[in-house]
């Protein structure tokens, strides 16, 4: 990752992007989102070398962000699936994907919408207490641009 421990700085920013500021890190989280598990499904899907996509896992895990299961004992083979902590990135990654369909992508690849009712959804502020779209409610389907 950064390497960087922004001494003298108080900047949760800076320290979230310590652990999940590569563009490799985001793009794994993105995918196991959408259901990939298996590390050669992940590497396939992303094109991403065997050792980097090893060494972002190796992180996520010890992070906490993302546990290793295993699905196959003969031979031994891991599932990756996302913690809690992991789940909390869904909407870090709602905004990066609202910037970029609003200032990169002329055709949004996927949208979000809200499975009880086929709604769009948006990451947007919100007071505290306020009524949100659950997480377990939303789905990411192909756009326009897909």
């Amino acid at each position: 990752m950064l390497k960087n421990d922004y001494e003298g700085q108080n900047c949760s920013i800076a320290r979230s992007l310590e652990i999940v500021g590569e563009r490799w890190t985001l793009l794994i989280v993105r995918d196991l989102f959408v259901g990939l598990s298996r590390f050669d499904e992940l590497q396939e899907n992303l094109g991403i070398a065997r050792n980097v996509l090893t060494d972002r896992l190796n992180r996520l895990v010890d992070e906490g962000i993302v546990e290793r299961v295993p699905y196959s004992e003969r031979p031994l083979r891991h599932e990756y699936r996302l913690t809690d902590k992991g789940r909390d990135l869904n909407i870090t990654l709602a905004g990066l994907r609202q910037w970029g369909d609003r200032y990169i992508s002329p055709e949004p690849p996927r949208i979000a919408l809200r499975k009880s009712d086929g709604k769009p959804v948006i990451a947007a502020y919100v007071t505290v207490g306020t009524k949100v779209v659950p997480a377990d409610d939303v789905e990411s389907v192909p756009g326009p641009g897909a």
